[in-house]
């Protein structure tokens, strides 16, 4: 099964941690064998998941690999998936699992991400704040760079996927414990990280010597 690249996110998925009763009639048909309601099922998390992976391994290539294995695990898993959960902490867990193997195994280079291609802001923002926001991102860019691939996940998992400390103990394998230790090294890392971007920022944005 191969999984187009995540260009065009045609259906809005569920919120976070509801069960929409029409994903739950879609995985229903696809536990039945019915290959386009699963397909339909990619579709509403294509990017989503991709996000998840690529905040992992930083790599654009990487990250699509990880989709395409991460939907086809799921697939092969959905008979034990329990449809009263919702689907997308679900294949997230998986993604992120796999981007962390990724990144651990002997042959995996991590590299940053490739000059401009970072995520595209949403808005128009004017010509200040689009200087402002672009750095920024380039700043977070490094900043995560700077971060274990164990960091990250759980990182990305928490903030991002807002999952529960026992969810992503679960998806990982570690104890919540360990989920809290890491969550915090992170976070303080990158607040190290961040600090001084944003005393200039703020003076650039208020008119003051950067």
């Amino acid at each position: 099964m191969r999984v187009s690249p995540p260009e065009v996110d045609a259906t809005t998925p569920p919120a976070r941690g509801a069960v929409d009763p029409g994903e739950s009639d879609l995985l229903a048909k696809a536990q039945g064998g019915n290959l386009f309601a699963f397909e339909e099922i990619v579709r509403r998390y294509q990017r989503r998941v991709y996000g998840t992976a690529l905040r992992i391994v930083r790599r654009h290539d990487v990250a699509d690999d990880v989709v395409q294995d991460a939907f086809l695990r799921a697939y092969q898993a959905l008979e034990r998936f329990d449809r009263q959960r919702p689907f997308g902490p679900w294949i997230c867990r998986i993604a992120a699992n796999l981007a962390v193997n990724h990144v651990r195994s002997p042959e995996s280079r991590e590299e940053g991400l490739p000059e401009g291609l970072a995520e595209t802001p949403m808005g128009e923002p004017g010509p200040l704040s689009g200087v402002l926001e672009s750095e920024g991102r380039e700043v977070l860019d490094r900043a995560m760079d700077r971060l274990s691939p164990e960091q990250r996940a759980v990182f990305v998992l928490r903030v991002f996927e807002e999952l529960s400390y026992q969810e992503i103990a679960e998806a990982l394998a570690i104890s919540p414990g360990t989920v809290m230790s890491r969550l915090s090294r992170a976070r303080e890392r990158l607040r190290e990280a961040l600090t001084p971007y944003l005393g200039v920022a703020m003076r650039r944005a208020g008119g003051g010597p950067a």
